[in-house]
């Protein structure tokens, strides 16, 4: 799973070991972590990613552990900046 800024393209990566439904929420939570603390802080640290106006685009596979409801509805209820984009099944 990595990340990338469209302005500098600088990039964050990191492996997934496991793929199921616990792994995949708490990688989109470490991502979320790792973008506010690399890419916003040091550039607004006052500033909350919801006051920046910033959305992160999360392009997925069709994996069944991407689509289970309850991460589906959990992930803009705590990270509403985040977009989930699923590829063409």
């Amino acid at each position: 799973m990595g990340g990338l800024k469209y302005h500098d393209k600088k990039r964050l990566t990191f492996v997934i070991k496991k793929g199921n439904f616990d792994t995949f929420y708490e990688r989109i939570k470490s991502l979320n972590a790792l973008i506010i603390q690399e890419w916003i802080e040091p550039r607004e640290p006052t500033k909350k990613i919801s006051e920046s106006g910033m959305k992160i685009v999360i392009i997925l596979d069709n994996a069944s552990f991407h689509k289970k409801k309850d991460i589906l509805l959990k992930i803009p209820a705590e990270m509403p900046h985040i977009i989930l984009y699923f590829l063409p099944a």
